[in-house]
This record gives C-alpha cells, sequence and structure tokens, in this order.
C-alpha cells in the first residue's frame, strides 16, 4: 500500500505536503473484529470470582470503558491495574497471529493515500494491545499516528485523545471522519467536532446514534460510506 511510517502520538506527519483531511479510527470493534475475544476474557475473569456476565452486560457496562473503571465499579476492593494487565495479557494470548480487518479496511486506506488523506488510530487500548492487533491484521505500518487514551489527560469518553490525534495530523476537526463502534468512543469523537460515524460491529444503529453518531455502516464495504468520504474532498 506504499503506508507512511508507523509514528508515535503527537509526532506530526513529515511530507512536504500537509493532508487537508483525515480518517480517524478506533481500533476494537471498529478495524478488527475483537469484541467477543473481550467479552469471553471479561466473563472468565467475573466467573472466576463468582459473578456471571451475559453479552447484554458486557456491552452495557464494559464495551467501551477503561479497565479501571469497569473494576472500580463492577470489583470493588480488588486491585484494578492488576487485574486489567491479567485482563489484556489474556486477551493478547486468545488472538489469532493473522486475522483479518475489518472488511473493506485496506481499500479504504488505499484510497484515503490516493487522496493524501491523514490516518490515524485513536483507541482506548493499552499501547501494547494496540500494537498486538494491529500487527495481526498487518497494519502495523499503514497510519501516521497511533494516539492510546491512557496516554493522553483524558481518555475517551473525553475528545482529548481525538484531538490530539488532530493535533498531529494538523488537521482541523471539521476535515475529519472519525469511526467508532462503542458510545464512549462516539461521545468522544462527536464532542472533538469530527463527523462521527458508527460501526455497527456489536450495536446497531439506534442506539450508536443516540450516543452521537451521525451516521453508521455495517463495515468498510458498506456503500453508504461513498457519500460520507465525499463530504472531504476539496
Amino acid at each position: 500500500m506504499g503506508h507512511r511510517p508507523f509514528r508515535a502520538p503527537g509526532e506530526t506527519v513529515t511530507s512536504p505536503d500537509q493532508p487537508t483531511a483525515a480518517l480517524l479510527f478506533d481500533l476494537d470493534g471498529t478495524l478488527i473484529n475483537s469484541d467477543v475475544l473481550h467479552f469471553e476474557v471479561f466473563r472468565d475473569l467475573f466467573a472466576e470470582r463468582g459473578r456471571e456476565i451475559d453479552e447484554a452486560f458486557y456491552l452495557q457496562n464494559v464495551h467501551g470503558q477503561l479497565n479501571a473503571d469497569i473494576f472500580a465499579v463492577h470489583l470493588p476492593g480488588e486491585d484494578a491495574a492488576a487485574l486489567s494487565d491479567d485482563k489484556e495479557a489474556r486477551f493478547r494470548d486468545r488472538l489469532d497471529a493473522d486475522v483479518p480487518p475489518m472488511p473493506g479496511t485496506v481499500a479504504l486506506l488505499e484510497t484515503a493515500r490516493s487522496r493524501g488523506w491523514g490516518l490515524a488510530v485513536v483507541t482506548n487500548a493499552p499501547r501494547v494491545n494496540a500494537a498486538t492487533m494491529l500487527a495481526a491484521i498487518g497494519l502495523t505500518d499503514a497510519f501516521d499516528t497511533i494516539v492510546i487514551g491512557e496516554e493522553c489527560t483524558r481518555a475517551k469518553p473525553h475528545p482529548d485523545p481525538y484531538l490530539a490525534a488532530m493535533e498531529a495530523l494538523k488537521v482541523p476537526p471539521a476535515a475529519c471522519l472519525a469511526f467508532e463502534d462503542s458510545p464512549s468512543g462516539l461521545r468522544a469523537a462527536r464532542a472533538s467536532g469530527a463527523y462521527t460515524v458508527g460501526i455497527r460491529s456489536s450495536l446497531q444503529d439506534a442506539p450508536l446514534r443516540a450516543a452521537g453518531a451521525q451516521a453508521t455502516l455495517a463495515d468498510f464495504t458498506d456503500p453508504d460510506l461513498t457519500p460520507l468520504l465525499d463530504r472531504l474532498k476539496g
């Protein structure tokens, strides 16, 4: 694809021509269909402590949230940092080394590059998880910057991670499309001023729009993507 090299959060694009627009992507559930693995790990952790959770509980109380907040509320009295480390290690162990990205991802990135747009990942996942997932889907070097929520002053649902990506790319909010699958992420993206697109990997249109999505897609092969990209032309 002729990707630009990987850049750390806050490091600006070195191309002589700054991008005129940007695509900003959440990772879990947006670039990779990983939610089922996260659910299985959380289900096991809770079961080991005598609590049964189902997918509805996961979507309502866990999906898109920071581990520290999840464990503080639902497993109080335990070491949230240790639980978080354990949870993420289990997730990485379950993640296949070679999995496909969300359908249509590669073609979308190629389109963005052909138009000179910036590309960023904006995620609440720990950096080691982000690196592992991007390697698994073959996109380690596909993005100009990777912004990690816990490395910002405030993570999602606050807009700080998205604003950091915009600053790194030197692209204003009005020239950005943000793709998200969780209510927390959608609130962050919408508050940043980006045009916000929900991905229906776990939730359907109505709850995504209620959280701030201005449009929704099944995945990146959805024909409704084309008019969204046309918003950024010129």
